[in-house]
């Protein structure tokens, strides 16, 4: 039995299969299957079997498997001991940002760190949706959604803040709407649900706060694609407010209803990684970092509601 060993069996547990798992250890399927059949036939005992989705650990797969991880993760402890000797961290973390906000917002932070820690391999990736951290090697994610997912350590960055906007040409022939009822009746621009519907939070400041329920003119998931559309004079857009902080500021979109709060569908972000598991001394110093960047308010951890 060697680390090689355990390292194939906690990952095809983890990604749920052989050929991910080879994938994730740039190894072949051929081979990953021999070491695995080689450390059942040291232990004398079967530790996966196969199902229609894939494969899972048997009961004695599953201990061994908690075993393993705890091995591979006190590994790792002792290489980044051996790495924090010098003053230059390294090793490679896996990000996840959503598409508009990662190129706007974020782009700078990560060069700053970028050149503050040169050694690091950074593999960021820009999508707006993802399946598993453990599956698709993602170390941290930052997501927008109303609950984050209980098996998950969220960080609460607070309520994503929308802008009311229209280009000047549309404005030209239309009137920007002054109430939440006349936003009922504007073609709105903005993201939607699978219901094609989406429910927008309106307040305003010594007024009870208003749910509306529309159904946009056009929605989409790509909030670039939605600001071409709002520059295009194809209505009124709701988009968050980074989106758009630029082309008022240089007139080409003229924002409105200054004088509300906008937020769709109780939307927060969050920065999410996996609980229990080790992190590299480079995934602490970017969660870190990025915390200081966002100004993060609470840590939500998994099975706890209330703020840590």
């Amino acid at each position: 039995m060697d680390l090689l060993a355990f390292n194939i069996l906690v990952q095809i547990i983890e990604h749920g299969n052989l050929s991910q798992a080879a994938k994730f250890l740039n190894m072949s399927r051929a081979n990953v299957s021999y070491h695995l059949a080689r450390l059942e036939k040291s232990l004398g005992a079967s530790l996966l079997r196969r199902t229609p989705q894939g494969v899972e650990a048997t009961e004695v797969g599953r201990r061994i498997y908690r075993h393993a991880r705890n091995i591979l993760d006190e590994a790792e402890l002792v290489r980044d001991l051996a790495q924090s000797s010098t003053d230059e961290i390294s090793g490679k973390i896996g990000l996840s940002v959503p598409t508009g906000y990662g190129h706007l917002v974020m782009a700078p932070w990560l060069i700053e760190f970028k050149r503050r820690h040169p050694q690091v391999v950074l593999d960021i990736r820009l999508e707006n949706f993802i399946d598993n951290l453990l599956k698709d090697s993602v170390d941290i994610a930052i997501r927008v959604m109303s609950d984050p997912p209980p098996m998950l350590v969220a960080r609460d960055m607070g309520p994503v803040r929308y802008s009311l906007c229209a280009s000047s040409d549309w404005l030209r022939e239309h009137r920007m709407p002054q109430t939440p009822s006349e936003l009922q009746r504007t073609p709105l621009i903005t993201s939607g649900g699978e219901s094609g519907r989406v429910r927008v939070q309106v307040a305003k400041v010594g007024q009870p706060l208003q749910e509306l329920d529309i159904t946009p003119t056009l929605m989409s998931r790509s909030y670039p694609f939605l600001c071409d559309c709002i520059a295009s004079g194809l209505g009124v857009g709701l988009v968050p407010d980074y989106m758009v902080r630029e082309p008022i500021r240089q007139g080409r979109i003229v924002p409105g209803m200054c004088d509300h709060e906008f937020h769709i569908n109780q939307g927060r972000m969050f920065m999410l990684y996996m609980p229990n598991r080790f992190q590299s001394a480079a995934t602490r110093t970017l969660i870190d970092f990025l915390g200081d960047r966002m100004g993060l308010a609470r840590v939500i951890r998994p099975g706890d509601a209330s703020a840590a």
